[in-house]
């Protein structure tokens, strides 16, 4: 009984189900913007899983937009939701750091320093020499994960802090050098390999 006032009551109405509605938006935009990046990054089972929830969450929100069609704070919430939710996802996206990026440094300054750096640091380089607009200039490729660009941009700062580079999305990468890193999830399973 108490449950079907709280229902019919202002606070709810007015308050507790923009909130809710507002909740549900950022949760379907939110996981909406994370399975487009599944599907770009080829992860062909994932993307349909989330999929289903950002769906079943959007269906939710809608219904209850309809049941409440008098409320302009519905709508506000509903709109406001679907803005904070672009931002979180893309949020979640960069903690997700999914996928390689090409990093490609065009610099007048002899490049076989960073080419070292690079090289000590386990990632795969391909240098070119060409020809700019001012001259001479070394091009140099890398093909990285994602959540190592920091890493990487850093050692192109430390190299040479007026270089030109850019960062591009990779497709697909097949073969490759990149640096093994060890994950929280290898540090206890050699842990629990030691104790056996």
């Amino acid at each position: 009984m108490s449950d079907l006032l709280l229902m019919n009551s202002t606070f709810f109405t007015w308050f507790l189900l923009p909130v809710l509605i507002f909740i549900a938006r950022v949760s379907d935009v939110s996981l909406g913007t994370v399975r487009v990046i599944f599907i770009a990054r080829g992860l062909k089972y994932l993307a349909p899983f989330v999929g289903f929830f950002e769906i079943l969450i959007w269906l939710m929100a809608i219904g209850q937009i309809m049941q409440n069609l008098s409320n302009p704070m519905c709508y506000i919430a509903y709109a406001g939701g679907f803005a904070m939710g672009n931002y979180v996802g893309i949020w979640i996206a960069e903690k997700l750091s999914l996928g390689v990026v090409l990093i490609r440094v065009i610099t007048s300054k002899d490049a076989s320093e960073l080419l070292e750096y690079l090289k000590s640091a386990e990632y795969g380089v391909t240098s070119v020499d060409a020809q700019g607009s001012a001259g001479k200039v070394q091009v140099v490729f890398t093909i990285v994960r994602r959540r190592e660009v920091a890493t990487v941009v850093n050692l192109i700062k430390q190299f040479n802090p007026k270089a030109f580079y850019t960062i591009e999305e990779v497709g697909f990468v097949e073969e490759g050098i990149f640096p093994v890193r060890k994950t929280w999830l290898d540090n206890i399973f050699r842990s629990w390999r030691k104790g056996k």
